[in-house]
């Protein structure tokens, strides 16, 4: 017995669907048809998707090659799971070709009962639906000929043109939102950086860019237990010789190269101009870092930072000299 495969179900890239449609294609012809129309509906979903994500800008604070590789892995098992469900493309498919295979098969018997015709010099009539000059009946069938298109299949399309839209505007609106957050948090902090420059040597942006990474721009500032901030935007811990106010918080360490939640002290401070400072003196007193302050090249820098131990994330660096290249940090002058 063969079972109809539920390619809805299965990854989006797993080839054997395309074996199993085959031999589908000849124990049952029409569930084949649903199923190749279902995917064909896929298809369509996986381009609309894939249109929305290109006119979305790729400037985000984690975007990489890596999420953008997993975002259209599941854009394109999104697109699967749409088509399983269906917004009526599929449906008008096989309802025109169903059709048009009835007819042609009518048309055929009318000739020869039991062999089809074949005289090169015998055209076979045009059917309703099928492309004018197909005289093979091999082409996809045109929308202009499909009967009542509008009450089969258009309502949901259009539903699927005012979703995409509204996600668009969306989208627009929270990176207008993101890009006024950037510019407050260097605004507000660039007076801080450039004292911490003049102690150390640092570059401002970079200061500011090491600043954002570890606070997510401000917007992940390690806080107190009644939310006031602790004005602590570099992760920097309490150790052992800290004699100042300790916040304990959970924080992702990697731990031979896998992250970890675990519960760390950080220390707190009563200004910005405090923690930009303790950065500073951090910096220019530990040996680690004797390197690193006289770089001037953002790579050198970064790596210089995480060579030194500054972080445990395996990808410190990249993540650091990604936002220092951030056109808001770039178009800012820091003189």
């Amino acid at each position: 017995m063969i079972i109809s495969p539920d390619i809805s179900s299965r990854l989006a890239i797993d080839a054997r669907s395309i074996d199993e449609l085959q031999v589908l294609a000849k124990r049952n012809p029409d569930n084949a048809l649903q199923k190749v129309a279902q995917q064909f509906e896929g298809l369509f979903m996986h381009m609309l998707l894939k249109s929305m994500r290109e006119a979305t800008p790729k400037d985000g604070l984690f975007d990489s090659q890596q999420t953008q590789f997993f975002t259209q892995m599941y854009d394109q098992q999104l697109a699967q799971h749409i088509s399983k469900r269906g917004i009526g493309i599929a449906d008008m498919m096989v309802k025109q070709l169903s059709r048009s295979h009835a007819l042609g098969a009518s048309i055929s018997n009318e000739v020869n009962p039991t062999l089809p015709t074949t005289d090169p010099n015998k055209k076979l009539p045009i059917i309703p639906g099928m492309h004018p000059n197909d005289e093979s009946q091999q082409l996809w069938p045109t929308l202009k000929s499909t009967p009542n298109i509008s009450s089969i299949g258009t309502p949901n399309i259009a539903n699927t043109r005012t979703e995409s839209s509204s996600l668009s505007k969306q989208s627009e609106l929270t990176n207008s939102k993101l890009s006024n957050q950037i510019s407050s948090f260097i605004d507000r902090l660039l007076p801080h950086a450039k004292v911490a420059t003049q102690s150390t040597g640092i570059p401002s942006q970079f200061i500011l860019a090491q600043a954002a990474l570890e606070s997510g721009w401000g917007k992940h500032e390690i806080r107190r237990a009644d939310n006031k901030p602790s004005y602590n935007l570099f992760g920097i811990k309490a150790g052992a010789n800290w004699k100042g106010e300790v916040i304990e918080t959970v924080t992702t360490e990697y731990i031979n190269g896998a992250p970890q939640r675990i519960v760390e002290k950080f220390r707190a401070y009563n200004s910005y101009a405090e923690g930009f400072s303790d950065y500073a003196k951090l910096l220019s007193d530990n040996p680690r870092y004797a390197k690193v302050v006289k770089n001037t090249d953002a790579i050198a820098f970064a790596n210089g930072l995480q060579q030194a131990g500054y972080a445990t994330d395996p990808l410190y660096a990249d993540k650091l000299i990604k936002i220092i290249n951030n056109e808001a940090i770039q178009n800012r002058k820091f003189i």
